[in-house]
């Protein structure tokens, strides 16, 4: 029974209430000391939360991104392979219907060919005379494309139309310019129905194009339906085939098309087409993961390694009261217990100011980006706990440091 009064009457006199009281009044004890303690704790914390909202935040922008330009984007061309004199040898040709038979598959949206087109060496000029005094200049390549190329690049006319089927069909001798092209061949109206002579056959200019988001040598170049390609320059076959998908059809194109354009041998269809959105937007959230987080550890290390040292220096400081504690009753178990919560309450402290700190950054910087900020709260809670599991960590030492000081040896002023 004594014992049990003993254990009794020591609780009594150093209760729980009486431990959190101590605690406190230890960490507000010296208020600076206490702010840059928490720092480290508070930058690494924060490095977190910044790190998974903005990659949750910034996800969406990315894939609008990627969809705009790559995760939409297919290409096909024939295999070739290697002649004994080094020159490449194309293994087949894609039919003239590429277009039409691409655009049968489910998840493609827009289909065209492009083609190079050979015109010897034949000049392109604006005016029909040849002057021979007049300084050489740079010819625009020609391209030959199907009638819905423009749509499968993505590019845009800013001046009259692009052509259609019905001069396709009928070799017309029109063409679109580049913007740069155009310029380069004093070409700034199509309205007053202007023409070009590649050689001494003249074709009209019925529009200009510019904005090509996929084919940036359109707008260099002179193009003309293929048709017409077929007729005055003898094209054999479409050179390749450029499509615009529907968002994740990449992998279903990439099986798909080579059979649709030659069921015989549909391994000699190269096809170039994205990946799964999803995987992308991983492999990317993943990088951006990886760095961020190793700064985040490496501030959440140096925030703990600081909360131990200054942990370890209020034992050292405060062993007189240890001694004295000790002398009136307090067991090892009471003072360990002491520094153990004052660190977990400063690691908190850290962890909740960062979570905050956190927070506040990923909603401000998705308002500068007129964003909408994504952050799973979860995340944020696991954050602020995490605060305190580093502090709990950093002062297991310097609790069992202060617990070992012996009551005699303190009051003596030795450790």
């Amino acid at each position: 029974m004594s014992a049990v009064t003993e254990r009794t009457a020591r609780g009594d006199r150093f209760g729980f209430p009486d431990l959190l009281a101590e605690a406190a009044a230890g960490i507000g004890a010296r208020p600076g000391r206490l702010l840059l303690t928490i720092l480290g704790t508070v930058l690494g914390i924060a490095s977190m939360v910044v790190t998974v909202g903005l990659a949750q935040t910034a996800s969406s922008q990315i894939n609008k991104q990627f969809d705009a330009i790559a995760a939409t984007q297919a290409l096909a061309r024939p295999e070739t392979s290697s002649t004994w004199s080094g020159a490449e040898r194309a293994l087949a040709m894609l039919p003239w219907d590429a277009p039409a038979r691409a655009e049968r598959l489910a998840g493609v949206e827009d289909a065209g060919t492009f083609s190079m087109v050979d015109i010897g060496t034949v000049e392109i000029s604006a005016v029909p005379v040849h002057d021979p005094s007049a300084a050489r200049t740079v010819a625009p390549d020609v391209l030959a494309t199907s009638p819905g190329a423009l749509d499968a690049v993505r590019g845009r006319v800013i001046q009259g139309r692009y052509f259609d089927s019905g001069h396709d069909a009928r070799a017309d001798r029109v063409v679109v310019l580049g913007v740069d092209a155009a310029q380069r061949l004093g070409v700034v109206r199509v309205d007053r129905q202007p023409s070009i002579f590649i050689g001494d056959r003249a074709y009209q200019v019925i529009g200009i194009v510019d904005d090509v988001k996929r084919r940036s040598d359109v707008l260099t170049s002179v193009v003309m339906p293929e048709g017409t390609a077929r007729a005055d320059f003898a094209l054999a076959a479409p050179g390749e085939l450029h499509l615009h998908l529907a968002v994740g059809a990449g992998p279903v194109v990439a099986g798909q098309l080579p059979t649709a354009l030659n069921p015989n041998a549909p391994e000699t269809i190269d096809v170039q087409a994205p990946p799964a959105t999803s995987q992308v937007r991983q492999s990317v959230q993943a990088d951006v993961n990886t760095i961020f987080l190793a700064l985040g550890g490496v501030a959440l290390l140096i925030g703990g390694v600081g909360i131990a040292n200054v942990t370890l220096l209020s034992v050292l400081e405060r062993v007189g009261e240890i001694g004295l504690r000790r002398a009136l009753g307090a067991t090892r178990r009471d003072i360990g217990a002491q520094f153990m919560v004052e660190s977990v309450v400063v690691g908190l402290l850290g962890g909740m100011l960062g979570a905050a700190l956190g927070v506040a950054v990923v909603v401000g910087v998705s308002a500068g980006q007129d964003w909408t900020p994504v952050l799973d709260l979860r995340i944020v809670g696991v954050a602020a706990v995490s605060g305190g599991v580093i502090g709990l960590l950093a002062g297991l030492y310097p609790s069992l440091k202060a617990s070992s000081i012996e009551p005699i040896a303190a009051l003596r002023g030795g450790v």
